[in-house]
């Protein structure tokens, strides 16, 4: 079929629409995986006895347990701001996509019925 420039381009851009769901998703998944090492690491934490200590790249820190709990339980809090800021992308690029999506089916369905009539 032959479609007008316009079409054209929406046609691309629910492709990109799509790319960009699912790197939202990829993102998701990655934030979550380290917020449930978090949480286990917050776990482990809480029953620890004696010293602690944090990892840093490939060296390890002694750490005091209260210092070391809020620091995890900031960066959880931050992991949970991202995970929020992504849903929210992802739901206006979501609206944006069904919109457009739409207004393609029906240019589609114009485009469908005059190749039928011109048969």
């Amino acid at each position: 079929m032959d479609f007008s420039k316009e079409t054209q381009e929406k046609i691309a851009q629910l492709q990109l629409f799509e790319q960009n769901m699912h790197s939202f998703g990829t993102q998701k998944r990655s934030i979550q995986s380290q917020m449930l090492e978090l949480d286990n690491a917050l776990k482990e934490l809480e029953t620890a006895k004696g010293e602690v200590y944090k990892i840093v790249g490939t060296i390890m820190f002694h750490s005091e347990k209260e210092v070391l709990g809020k620091d995890l339980k900031e960066k959880k809090e931050m992991f949970d701001l991202r995970i929020k800021s992504l849903e929210k992308q992802e739901k206006a690029i979501e609206e944006k996509a069904k919109k457009l999506q739409a207004e393609v089916m029906g240019e589609l369905e114009k485009h469908m019925e005059k190749d039928g009539r011109a048969h």
